[in-house]
This record gives structure tokens, sequence and C-alpha cells, in this order.
């Protein structure tokens, strides 16, 4: 009966936790960049699309095939970070649950 009352304890917590770290990811931003920082995109923490930034320089008649990859590949890297900031976050908070290895890695469906 203690070790269920233990891992009752431990899932009430755990439950907290994640509470807890899904509200700090609605509120996280992250950047990515792509061409050298001229093409910057802005995520939220649920992947939103925030912010698009182009450099002036990139706006050319005959360019726009350029400018789109730019775009997508700053997207891919705003988004590789939010992953990993996620991951680290999911990971810090839940050390020391004791949760099975592959638990907790962020990979969590918030949203």
């Amino acid at each position: 009966m203690k070790d269920l009352m233990g891992l009752m304890s431990k899932a009430k917590e755990m439950q907290a936790k994640m509470a807890e770290l899904q509200d700090e990811v609605e509120k996280m931003e992250v950047a990515g960049a792509s061409g050298g920082g001229l093409v910057s995109v802005t995520l939220s923490g649920k992947g939103d699309l925030k912010g698009l930034s182009i450099d002036p320089s990139l706006m050319k008649e005959g360019e726009g095939e350029i400018l789109e990859d730019l775009i997508v590949a700053a997207h891919a890297d705003a988004r590789t970070k939010l992953e990993t900031a996620m991951a680290e976050k999911t990971q810090s908070m839940t050390a020391g649950l004791g949760l099975p290895p592959g638990m907790g890695g962020g990979k969590f469906p918030f949203g």
C-alpha cells in the first residue's frame, strides 16, 4: 500500500510539473534564421509563426524562389530550436521523478 501511495504522489507531482511546463512553453518564443540572418522567423512555444523579417536586399525581381527557400530554412531552424528547448525543459522538470527511460523527453502534445 505504501508503494501505491508513493506512486500516486509521484503522479500528482508529475501532473503539476507538466502543467507548469505547458505554461512555460506557451509563453516561450524562439527565433530561427537563414541566409546569414537575412531572413528570420519567430515561433511561439506552440509552433505558431509570430514574426517574419526579410532583409530588403532579398526583394529583387526574379529571386522569389531564393526568398521562399530562405523562409522555409529559417522556419526549420526555429522549429529545431523550439523542439530542443522543449526537450531540455521537459528533461529538467522531470528529473528526479524516477520515470522510465523515454518518458519526459519533450514529446508531449501541446495544443
